[in-house]
This record gives C-alpha cells, sequence and structure tokens, in this order.
C-alpha cells in the first residue's frame, strides 16, 4: 500500500516539461503559488509562478521563425540584478507593453530556462502575463492582461508588497541619471532621451539625442595665441544631417551627438524618430567647446514607452518650459544678464538658432542670445583694418541649439565696435566678446568663458540657384558696449 501511494504522489509531481500548472485549486479559485526569483532558479525546467518589476524592456523583434520576441528583465527583493525574460507571440498585439520601468508583473506557468546564463522563458500555449502600476496607486487591476490569465484574491497583498519594495529599490535604476543640463565629463551614467535620428558612416554609428533641457555652456581653454580663437568647428559629424532631417528637430533644447563605434539592434526601432530610450553606461567630453556622447563596449540601449515614469517627467519640464518666453532661452543664460550689447529690435521677441537654420524662408531677420566662441580675424593690426572697410570679420556664434558663422560686413565695422577705435581699445572689445579675462593669476591656465550676448542677425543667400547650400548670416543692429 505505502509503495502505491508512493508511486501515486510521484504521478502527480511536476517534472520538466511535463505541462503541470504551478497552481493549487482551494475552494474553488485557483491559488497561485509564486516563487521568488532565487527559488525559482533552483527548479530549471519546471513551470514556475513569478511577480516582480520589470528593471528593463527590450525591443521586440521578429523571431527565426514566424513569431514576434521580446525581452524583459525582471528582478524582486532575492534577486535585485534580475533575470530575463523572453516572450514569444503570433504578433505584436499579444506581447507585453510596458508603460514604465518599474511597473510590475505577474507570470504564471513560465519555464526557467539556462544557455549560459538562466532566463526565463514565456510559453504562449500555456504562460500568461499580467501587467501592474508600479509607481503608488490605489489600482491594483493590471492594465494589461493575456487571454489565459487568471488572477487571486491575494495577488493584492503580494502588489502592495512590491511597491512598497519599489519605492526604496527602483530596479534598474543607476545612482548617476543625469539629464542634458547637468552633464559631467569623465563620468558614467544613464541618460533618458528621445531619439531624434540615427546616421551611419563607415561603421560609425551616431545617435542625435534630446531630452528638452541644454547642455552646459563650456569653458574654453586659451592659449596666448590668435589662432586659438580664430576658428572652431560647428559640427563634430563633419557635415550636418540633412535639411530635411534638421526640419524634424525640436527648436528648443540641445541635440546631443552620441557616438558609437557598434551595431546595437535597438537601432532598426530607433530610426523612426518615436522612441524615447535609455542610454546605460554613456560618458561624455568636450570637443571644441562642443559637448560629445561616448557608447563603449559596456554601454546598452533600452526601449522606453512614452508611458514611462522618466519620459513623462522629461516632457513635463518641457512643456512648462516652452510655455514661457524667458525659460525658452538657454538655461545657462538665465543666471547672467548679458548688458554686452545694444540692439535695434529691442522688443523683438527671441529665436533661436535652431529656429533660424529651420526656418521656412531662407532670407530672414531675427533677435537672438549667443556666445561669441571664435572670430577671425582677431589681431589687433587686422581689426584696424575692419574699420578702414578693408576687412570682413567672421564670427563664430552659438547657443544650446547650433553654431553658425555670422559676418559683420567691412561697411558696418566701426558701428559694430562702437566708432574708431584704437587698436587696444579694440583688443579689449573683442576680448569682452570672446570671454578672456583681463587679469589672470600667473601659473593658472588661462580660461575664456565667453558672455550671454543679443545679437541682431540676417540671414541672405549667395546664388539664387543654390538657396539654402549658399545661406549666410550677418550681423546688423548691434553695437557692443564699452
Amino acid at each position: 500500500m505505502e509503495a502505491a501511494a508512493a508511486a501515486a504522489r510521484e504521478r502527480k509531481r511536476p517534472r520538466e516539461g511535463d505541462g503541470a500548472p504551478s497552481a493549487v485549486v482551494a475552494a474553488g479559485e485557483a491559488q497561485y503559488v509564486y516563487l521568488p526569483i532565487a527559488d525559482a532558479l533552483k527548479a530549471p525546467g519546471a513551470r514556475v509562478c513569478l511577480f516582480a518589476a520589470i528593471s528593463e524592456i527590450g525591443a521586440t523583434v521578429r523571431s527565426r521563425g514566424t513569431d514576434f520576441t521580446l525581452t524583459l528583465r525582471i528582478a524582486d527583493q532575492s534577486r535585485p540584478a534580475g533575470i530575463s525574460v523572453t516572450f514569444f507571440a503570433d504578433n505584436t498585439a499579444l506581447l507585453p507593453y510596458v508603460r514604465s520601468g518599474g511597473d510590475v508583473i505577474s507570470l504564471h506557468n513560465v519555464v526557467i530556462t539556462m544557455h549560459g546564463e538562466f532566463f526565463v522563458t514565456f510559453n504562449k500555449k500555456f504562460s500568461s502575463f499580467a501587467l501592474f502600476e508600479g509607481r503608488e496607486s490605489t489600482k491594483c487591476s493590471p492594465y494589461q492582461s493575456s487571454m489565459k490569465y487568471h488572477g487571486s484574491k491575494h495577488d493584492n497583498e503580494l502588489l502592495n508588497q512590491m511597491r512598497i519594495w519599489l519605492t526604496y529599490n527602483p530596479p534598474g535604476m543607476k545612482d548617476l541619471e543625469l539629464q542634458l543640463r547637468s552633464l559631467k565629463a569623465d563620468t558614467t551614467f544613464d541618460l533618458v532621451c528621445k531619439v531624434l535620428h540615427v546616421h551611419e558612416n563607415n561603421g560609425e554609428w551616431i545617435f542625435y539625442v534630446w531630452d528638452g533641457t541644454d547642455t552646459p555652456a563650456a569653458e574654453f581653454q586659451a592659449i596666448l595665441d590668435a589662432e586659438a580663437v580664430e576658428s572652431s568647428p560647428l559640427h563634430l559629424e563633419g557635415a550636418p544631417p540633412p535639411r530635411e532631417v534638421l526640419c524634424t528637430m525640436p527648436c528648443v533644447g540641445t541635440v546631443l551627438r552620441v557616438f558609437a563605434n557598434r551595431f546595437f539592434k535597438e537601432v532598426f526601432h530607433l530610426q523612426k524618430n518615436i522612441y524615447w530610450a535609455r542610454f546605460c553606461n554613456i560618458s561624455c567630453k568636450q570637443e571644441f567647446g562642443i559637448w560629445k556622447g561616448m557608447l563603449s563596449p559596456s554601454s546598452r540601449l533600452r526601449l522606453l514607452s512614452h508611458e514611462d515614469a522618466s519620459v513623462v517627467d522629461r516632457l513635463k519640464i518641457y512643456d512648462s518650459r516652452i510655455a514661457n518666453q524667458v525659460h525658452r532661452q538657454p538655461m545657462a543664460s538665465l543666471l547672467e544678464a548679458s548688458n554686452v550689447s545694444d540692439v535695434e529690435y529691442e522688443t523683438a521677441g527671441y529665436t533661436t538658432l535652431m529656429e533660424s537654420l529651420t526656418h521656412e524662408q531662407v532670407t530672414h531677420k531675427f533677435k537672438t542670445l549667443v556666445r561669441v566662441v571664435a572670430a577671425y580675424p582677431c589681431r589687433a593690426s587686422e581689426l584696424r583694418l575692419l574699420l578702414t572697410g578693408s576687412f570682413c570679420l567672421r564670427l563664430t556664434l552659438e547657443d544650446p541649439t547650433a553654431r553658425i558663422h555670422a559676418y559683420v560686413h567691412k561697411d558696418d565695422g566701426a558701428k559694430f565696435f562702437g566708432g574708431f577705435l584704437t587698436a587696444e581699445a579694440l583688443i579689449k572689445k573683442m576680448n569682452k566678446l570672446l570671454g578672456i579675462p583681463e587679469e589672470n593669476e600667473e601659473g593658472v591656465p588661462l580660461i575664456r568663458n565667453p558672455p550671454w550676448i543679443w545679437f541682431c542677425l540676417k540671414s541672405y543667400r549667395l546664388d539664387k540657384n543654390d538657396p539654402w547650400g549658399s545661406r549666410r548670416y550677418r550681423v546688423f543692429g548691434t553695437e557692443i558696449r564699452d
């Protein structure tokens, strides 16, 4: 009798791949037994139920067969580092659509698999899922669930416990998550941003990313040589994007160029100009005063929903910013009231350089707030010739959205500088434009920090047969104060 009973118990015990459900029935209702992830890993091949937080969201791609597949990374108290879950479905509508990183997922009858490392497999024939809001919420009902999913009365208690844990342990969030306005050089961090454009050139990928804020204004190391401030590139990537691409980009907020020397599978999604993403383990540096993002071999890309909490926060900041005319101005300029220049268009509204570059007309006039990062020529002898009408002065102007060259034509030189000045007075004004300090402590590197200056600019064309390609900018109605 004992042997028969033992044999019966053995027949009821779940075996690897035998299809046994991870639930028991009590009083006519299924009661699912949820395992901590760490315990589930001890039962490879068996069906298990998990209740965990979503720390990373992958891209939806077509599998080698006819299915679509999606990979999420989930975590709980037992395994904060998490584990990957791979979903398969006949069409994308049957896959989980996660609103935000940190949301909670309930998984029924998934299988722990191992190929080099442990991961969870969702079988479309017998597995099921439900998605819940992870942030503090009174809602305990799922915002998405698969057809075969059936919850139990104890799920709400588990959900509340998970939300409490998430309050103090947001999964996947690094201690250092920055916005473009707070970039730091030589630091590794995460960046949440919208990918506006992706460009590939000889195996190098360039991501054009934006979050609605401005990168910090750069300081320049000034070498006591005029050539140090005579030239500065307008673009890190050589040629700018085509005009049709440029016109799709926001006119307020910096578009950061992020460079990578390897392919990411998420590129195909990011090329559509609709996705936000988390760039994990990214670093930045400045080249010629322009911020440059860099992806290393350890960097990763994670697609984000428009409903992700980080995305929603950034869009709120941007909406608040563009609703106020002053807040549309460069963030760094709000702390520095510029009184360097007098302009004719005193009452005109503010226009960013990107707004001008994407203006529907080639020729137009506008008032803008910029810094002079370079000038040519800037030697005293040549500047004196400028006042006599022998030279044209080229200024390199920047704001958080773009850099351009703008010219002070030879017949406007005296007006721009405020009269026919001595060589010494000219150099003093040029130093003010470029942010070169009047005095510098001996032994300390000379640093220049160009001030924010109001300029009136007009655009014009050199060739009527190529109006956009031959467009130039000219300074007018602007005088530099003493």
